[in-house]
């Protein structure tokens, strides 16, 4: 059994429940994916499937290895490929096939994969929320990091310090987020919460509890 698919994040809004509850949700469109590639235990030590995200415009360019690739397959280049893992249980997918939003329900929780938003090269406050010094008084400490190493031993900084750098656009997973609804006619899922990235970046949405 599939247990994710690849989507594009659109964007966040609120639902109300019956009671008048506000609810801050997120709109995915999750897939439609088709299966380019089986990956079994026999031959690659575990089994999952190469899912590829059909859009509205597909790639200009493919180059010759990943054409073949695709026409091995039977199915139209694809820009985003992504791995899926398979649970136990329900019919074995074959490549070429068309996975669809309807394999979530209302109510499952899911992990969403993303990498959040980049930022840029950021001090240390931003990137490590150091508090920083004194803002007055003739203070000359104010956002620099304090000391790093000490003189005596080990006379040198140890690896991983935390420094001014390259800040976000890293992979991050928000685990147990719950479909609060489903739409398989615009391949819709609107789930509770916060997702990484920003609008139109891609994701992956895989089940909780499999």
């Amino acid at each position: 059994m599939i247990t994710g698919l690849i989507g594009k994040k659109i964007g966040m809004t609120q639902i109300y429940e019956p009671d008048g509850t506000a609810v801050p949700v997120t709109v995915l469109k999750a897939g439609p994916c088709v299966v380019v590639q089986r990956k079994t235990t026999a031959k690659d030590g575990y089994e999952a499937v190469q899912l590829g995200l059909v859009e509205e415009r597909p790639p200009k360019r493919v180059n010759k290895p990943m054409r073949g690739h695709f026409e091995r397959a039977g199915v139209p280049p694809t820009r985003i490929l992504r791995e899926v893992r398979l649970a136990p249980g329900g019919e074995d997918p074959q490549v070429g096939e068309t996975v669809l939003v309807s394999v979530f329900r209302e109510g499952e929780l899911v992990h969403v994969t993303g990498m959040t938003k980049g930022k840029g090269f950021a001090g240390f406050v931003k990137r490590h929320r150091f508090a920083g010094g004194p803002a007055s008084h003739g203070s000359m400490f104010h956002r620099a990091p304090g000391s790093i190493g000490a003189s005596s031993y080990p006379s040198r900084v140890w690896p991983g310090s935390r420094m001014a750098g390259h800040m976000g656009m890293r992979r991050h997973v928000v685990r147990n987020l719950r479909i609060m609804r489903v739409d398989p006619e615009k391949h819709l899922l609107v789930v509770k919460g916060s997702v990484p990235g920003p609008n139109g970046g891609y994701v992956i949405i895989c089940k909780a509890q499999v």
